[in-house]
């Protein structure tokens, strides 16, 4: 623990930021493949209908992601606020309020689904050609429920503490688990894959890629808890400390509740999308699923810097080192237009050899290679948002992450996916999310701008 508190107050912000990000964009890193794992393995079937039922499932299964945040991320920011202003014992009592917490919601939501899964997935977009295969991948998912969301939840928790690199640690490792049996589950004894005959498999196709998932995090979830059990954190898994009370629900929900509706947001805006998609054909849907599995280099390789460095922000909001604080945002902000650009350049040079890495069928790459170039066109900008959200997030501010949450997904996307469809067609829909994404970076610049207005007034009293 001692030496996480160093890393907070005494490393250089080049190294603070380092330490604390790279361990979060390895995972994210990670993460990434892990999701673009199920896509290029259910892919290998040749089937486009199972393809698209990963890509309608996914919907439902950011909520499980939704949940995981809502503890996890409002949790990982009060926990550093807290160890910023030096109230130890209170972290205990807020980790224990998330581990439980995220689990009881988990089992409830999942539960919901198990039962109502058919209705649910023909509401977000599932035709009688994917219904089948939809359900399939839904209901293991649904089953492993308590152990995705446990598996986020706690790797955004010790996040807070400072322990990046356990965090990293435990959520690559349940991915890298993910990815190793996702061919063993999803393909078939004497289907190839990279040109070598597999002598086994159990040719589950998407209900195989859902199972993988789930004993991915159930490995995830073992490795936190041996963390837990050795004594090196300063968090709690003691249910005697689960309290709701002075105000430590208030203190995660503040913060988690912008970056759970994030994610049901973007729930909400993939249902949509879907379903206005089927209009167009099921090949429509599976290269949009396709073109966004592929943009998540930038987006998660992004987040993955804002999400290392929150922990930083809030705890030197905690300490009112206000100066410490905008050299750490200044500084991410800087690397994450690098990294923008970089990616954004390298996909428009070779979109048609990355769509076509996942799916062999003409016309889904045909349409995935236009929708991915029109979906990159803000990736050397959107990192700004992203530093300056979990910003927000790390200084408590949840009213300016949810102003952005809301607008990013919701208030100015849905009404512009429905005009450009209306006034555009198919186009106006592969460009309504990058023209929401170039509003939202000049909204999180005014925000911040306001705030830090409000930080020099504090400073010169």
């Amino acid at each position: 623990m001692k030496d996480n508190i160093k890393i907070f107050q005494d490393y250089k912000v080049p190294k603070a930021v380092a330490a604390m990000a790279l361990p979060s964009m390895m995972g994210m890193l990670i993460n990434i493949v892990y999701n673009l794992a199920d896509t290029f393995f259910v892919g290998q079937t040749g089937d486009s209908n199972q393809v698209a039922a990963v890509s309608v499932s996914m919907p439902l299964f950011l909520f499980f992601l939704a949940i995981g945040n809502l503890f996890g991320i409002g949790g990982c920011a009060f926990i550093s606020r807290s160890l910023g202003e030096g109230r130890n014992d209170r972290v205990k009592t807020i980790s224990s309020f998330c581990i439980y917490g995220a689990i009881g919601v988990g089992v409830v939501v999942g539960a919901v689904f198990l039962i109502f899964n058919r209705s649910l997935l023909y509401l977000v977009g599932a035709s009688d050609n994917t219904i089948g295969y939809a359900q399939d991948y839904l209901k293991w998912v649904a089953v492993g429920a308590p152990f995705v969301v446990t598996a986020i939840n706690v790797g955004n928790l010790v996040r807070g503490e400072g322990a990046a690199k356990v965090s990293m640690v435990g959520s690559v490792l349940g991915q890298v688990i993910n990815i190793i049996l996702d061919p063993i589950f999803i393909l078939g004894s004497g289907d190839r894959l990279f040109g070598i005959t597999l002598p086994f498999g159990f040719n589950l196709g998407v209900a195989g890629a859902a199972i993988a998932t789930v004993l991915g995090n159930v490995f995830s979830v073992i490795f936190f808890l041996i963390y837990f059990l050795r004594g090196k954190s300063i968090l709690s898994i003691t249910p005697k400390r689960f309290s709701v009370k002075n105000g430590i629900a208030k203190g995660v929900i503040n913060v988690g509740l912008p970056a759970s509706l994030n994610n049901l947001l973007m729930s909400i805006s993939n249902i949509i999308i879907n379903t206005v998609l089927v209009g167009y054909g099921d090949d429509a849907v599976a290269a949009m699923g396709v073109a966004m599995k592929a943009n998540l280099l930038v987006v998660m390789l992004q987040i993955g810097l804002a999400q290392g460095i929150q922990p930083l922000i809030g705890y030197c909001y905690g300490s009112r080192n206000y100066s410490r604080m905008k050299k750490c945002m200044s500084f991410g902000i800087c690397c994450n237009i690098v990294i923008g650009a970089a990616v954004t350049l390298f996909y428009l040079v070779f979109r048609e050899n990355v769509i076509g890495m996942f799916i062999d069928n003409e016309q889904v790459v045909s349409l995935g290679v236009k929708m991915l170039a029109a979906i990159m066109s803000s990736g050397p900008v959107i990192g700004i948002m992203f530093v300056l959200n979990f910003s927000f997030q790390g200084m408590g501010k949840g009213a300016q992450s949810l102003i952005l949450s809301v607008s990013r997904q919701g208030l100015v996307f849905i009404p512009l996916l429905f005009i450009l469809n209306k006034t555009v067609g198919l186009n106006g829909i592969i460009w309504s999310q990058p023209a929401a994404d170039f509003f939202c970076v000049l909204l999180s610049v005014i925000m911040f701008a306001r705030i830090m207005k409000d930080i020099k007034k504090q400073e010169a009293v």
